[in-house]
Formats: structure tokens, C-alpha cells, sequence
């Protein structure tokens, strides 16, 4: 008898932002750089800015985490947000805080106590969409570093990290295949490992080559290039990856 198809379940991704699954790369090495020393920030602010899922949410909360900083939601920003004094702060998707005013509240606040400051959106803060005049000249006042597109090895391992986070296996042949295919951008892979994700659960199956191209088939930039000598199976080596920090 034939078994029952699985239905995904939308399950909420709980990503990891362990310290050790924080990948150097030299994408990322200006930004790493900047935040290992934040007594040199002009102001005592940073911003890091580049497109999605190149691993700013991941070094936000590495730095904070490391420093003992609270990390806030600009989305969620409102009002008069709570700053602690004592300490420094972190902001992630600054770039789409909810309130102006709140944003601005906060920089002004930690300016009077000298706390330092780090926030984190897709573009420098001189380029955000605001209509307050006092803020938009404290953004375009800000040190801004970008995280740049990663590299083949960074990708490699981002797609290794984006399964590790979904409990999916996957043999390192078929990874290696994907990668091949697949457009160079970090969210394209975090893209395609949801979508793997969700055609493994519906077929009860592995990953396989033939699940990747029909669940990957609508991605935009997913390409099938020619089969590798070296990729015949699906058992590879894996692909290579990034320095850990």
C-alpha cells in the first residue's frame, strides 16, 4: 500500500547565530574587522548594510552577544524605546524601524551617555527613506562598512549552515551539484534550502538531483548546467568553506 504523502508543516525557522557557525570570508572581512574594534567607530556608530542573508543579522548578534549589548528590532521600534544605560546597543533592519522619531530618540540618547551604536540594513544609512531632517543628517553622518556578495566558499558553507539549520541532510555530492547551479547570491541559497526543505517533507524523501530540479525548477537564476565527471553521484566531497572564526 502506498504511503500517505507528508504535508509540510509551516514550522518557525530557529536559525543558529552560535559564535562558532560565524564564517570569515573576504566578503565579510572589512565588516569583522570594524567590529572587532568599536572604541575606533567615528561617533561611536556603525552601520553594516548589504543585500539579504549575507550574514548581517549574524554578526550584529555576534558582536552583541559578545559585549553584553541588547539587540532591537527596528520594525519594532515605537514610541520611546528602552535604552539601558551602561552599555552599547544594536539595531537589526534599521533600515525599516517602525517609527522615526523612536530611531531618532534612540541615536540621540546614546549620544548624551556616550554608548556605542550599531545598526544593521540593505543599504548605507545615508540612503534610507526618511522624512525627519534630524535623523536623515545623523544616518548620512555614520560610518557605514558593507558586507559584500560572498564568494564560492562562502556560499558552499551558508548552504551547509541553511540545512544544518533545518535538520535536513543532505549528501555533500548533491550540495557540490547545487552550488553549481545556483545563483551567487546569499539569498538564492537560503531560498533554495527552504524550498528543498519543503519538497522533503511533502515526499517523505532525501534530497536527491531529481527532487532538486523539480522543487528548484521556478527559482529564478537556477541554472542546469552539464553534469561534472566529478559529480556523477550523489556521494561527493564536501564543498570547501570559509575560516570559522
Amino acid at each position: 500500500m502506498r504511503a500517505p504523502r507528508q504535508l509540510p508543516l509551516p514550522l518557525p525557522l530557529d536559525p543558529s547565530y552560535e559564535p562558532a557557525d560565524l564564517l570569515e570570508d573576504p566578503s565579510n572581512a572589512e565588516a569583522l574587522a570594524w567590529l572587532r574594534r568599536p572604541g575606533e567607530w567615528p561617533g561611536g556608530r556603525l552601520a553594516l548594510w548589504g543585500p539579504p542573508a549575507t550574514g548581517k543579522t549574524h554578526m550584529l548578534r555576534w558582536l552583541a552577544a559578545g559585549r553584553g549589548w541588547p539587540v532591537l528590532s527596528g520594525p519594532a521600534l515605537s514610541g520611546l524605546p528602552e535604552v539601558p544605560p551602561g552599555t552599547g546597543l544594536a539595531v537589526d533592519d534599521a533600515d525599516i524601524a517602525a517609527e522615526e522619531r523612536a530611531l531618532l530618540h534612540l541615536l540621540n540618547l546614546s549620544a548624551e551617555r556616550g554608548q556605542k551604536v550599531l545598526l544593521a540594513g540593505r543599504e548605507p544609512p545615508s540612503r534610507w527613506p526618511v522624512a525627519l531632517p534630524d535623523l536623515a543628517s545623523r544616518l548620512r553622518g555614520m560610518a557605514a562598512v558593507a558586507v559584500q556578495p560572498p564568494g564560492d566558499p562562502l556560499l558552499g558553507a551558508l548552504l551547509s549552515k541553511h540545512f544544518a539549520d533545518r535538520q535536513l541532510r543532505v549528501d555533500p555530492g548533491v550540495q557540490a551539484w547545487l552550488l553549481a547551479r545556483l545563483p551567487r547570491e546569499a539569498g538564492a541559497v537560503a531560498e533554495a534550502a527552504a524550498r528543498l526543505d519543503r519538497a522533503s517533507l511533502a515526499t517523505g524523501g532525501k534530497v536527491t538531483r531529481p527532487l532538486a530540479r523539480a522543487a528548484l525548477a521556478g527559482l529564478p537564476g537556477f541554472g542546469e548546467a552539464e553534469d561534472d565527471a566529478s559529480l556523477t553521484g550523489d556521494e561527493g566531497a564536501s564543498p570547501p568553506g570559509p575560516r570559522l572564526l
